[in-house]
C-alpha cells in the first residue's frame, strides 16, 4: 500500500465512480481500476461494492477512507513543514559554548533573531573541551571554540580575535601605570578563573620563564564572579578582553598593558566536516559572514585549514 493507491482509491470514493476519479486524475479508467484491484489484493479486502456503479463503500473501504484521509493530510503537513523550513518560517538552531565564547554570539544572535524570528535558537552552556564530543554526538550542529579541535572530522572558520587583559580596580595603584612589565606582578595577588584551558596554561609559563611568582590568592568558578570581585578591590585578575568591555567603558575596571602577556585568541564556529548544515545553520553562519564584513576587525569570518 502506497501514497499513490490511496490517492487513487480516495479520488473514487469521493467522486463516486471510476470514470469520474479516472477525470480528476488524469488517467484512463482502466488504469484506476489496475490501481484499485492491486490495493485490495495487497490488503486482502474488497474496498468498493461491485453491485454497485456509485462507488459505494465496503466496510473495509470506509475504515481505510478515513486512514487514507489521514495519511494524506500528514504528507501535506509535511511537505509544507519541509517548505518553512526552507522558508525559515520553523526550525531550531542548537550551539555549544561556554561562558566566554557565548559573549561572542549575542550580537550575532540579536541579527539573526530579527532577519529569522520563527527559529528557535538553544545555546548550551558546555566546557570548551566537551564541545568537538558535542558535535560528533550530533547533540549541537555548532560549536564555538577558542583552539582547533583535534582530528580531521571537523570544519572551523575564525570569526573573532581577541587579547588577553590584565585589569585592576580603578583604585589599585597600578591603574595609572601606562605599561607594566611582567616582572611587576610578583607582589600581586591575582583572582583566578579556576577552569583549566590552553590559555591559563601560557600564563602560567609566561610567568615562569621570567622568573616572576604567580599568586593566585583567589579561585573563582566564572569570569563573571573574577571581574566583579577585582572591581570590589581585590587583587588583579587576567580575563579575555571581549569579557571586560563593559566593565572597562564604566571605568569598574582599568586595564593595563603587559607586554609579556599579549596573548591573541581566535574564535572560531566549528562544525561536522560532513555534516549537511540545516536551513536555519546555514543561515546563521550568513549572518555571522555579513556582520564581519560590516564590522571588520577584530570580527571576520576565515575558513581555516583543517588539522
Amino acid at each position: 500500500m502506497d501514497i499513490h493507491q490511496l490517492e487513487t482509491f480516495l479520488a473514487v470514493a469521493e467522486e463516486k465512480g471510476f470514470s469520474r476519479a479516472a477525470t480528476r486524475l488524469h488517467r484512463t479508467q482502466p488504469a484506476v481500476s489496475q490501481v484499485i484491484r492491486k490495493l485490495e489484493g495487497d490488503l486482502g479486502e474488497v474496498l468498493f461494492e461491485r453491485s454497485a456503479r456509485d462507488g459505494t463503500l465496503t466496510a473495509a473501504g470506509e475504515l481505510l477512507c478515513d486512514y487514507a484521509r489521514r495519511m494524506l493530510k500528514l504528507r501535506a503537513e509535511a511537505a509544507s513543514a519541509m517548505e518553512e523550513l526552507k522558508t525559515l518560517d520553523r526550525g531550531r538552531l542548537l550551539i555549544a559554548a561556554n561562558e566566554y565564547t557565548c559573549l561572542y554570539l549575542l550580537p550575532v544572535l540579536d541579527r539573526f533573531r530579527r532577519l529569522c524570528p520563527q527559529i528557535g535558537v538553544s545555546i548550551q552552556r558546555s566546557l570548551a573541551s566537551k564541545i568537538p564530543d558535542d558535535l560528533l554526538q550530533r547533540t549541537v550542529e555548532i560549536g564555538v571554540l577558542s583552539f582547533h579541535p583535534e582530528g580531521d572530522l571537523f570544519k572551523s572558520i575564525a570569526v573573532y580575535t581577541d587579547e588577553l587583559n590584565f585589569v585592576v580596580n580603578a583604585e589599585h595603584p597600578l591603574a595609572s601605570e601606562k605599561r607594566i612589565a611582567i616582572e611587576d606582578l610578583g607582589a600581586e595577588s591575582f583572582i583566578a578563573h579556576n577552569v583549566p584551558s590552553p590559555l591559563r596554561r601560557q600564563v602560567v609559563a609566561a610567568f615562569e620563564r621570567h622568573k616572576t611568582p604567580l599568586n593566585m590568592g583567589v579561585e573563582l568558578p566564572s569570569l563573571e564572579a573574577v571581574k566583579r570581585f577585582v572591581a570590589m578591590g581585590n587583587g588583579v585578575a587576567l580575563v579575555p578582553g571581549l569579557t571586560v568591555e563593559r566593565e572597562l567603558a564604566r571605568g569598574e575596571l582599568v586595564r593595563v598593558p603587559v607586554e609579556a602577556l599579549r596573548f591573541e585568541r581566535h574564535l572560531r564556529l566549528v562544525h561536522r566536516k560532513r555534516a549537511n548544515l540545516s536551513h536555519a545553520a546555514i543561515a546563521f553562519l550568513k549572518v555571522v559572514r555579513s556582520l564581519s564584513l560590516e564590522r571588520g576587525w577584530p570580527y571576520e569570518f576565515r575558513v581555516e585549514r583543517a588539522g
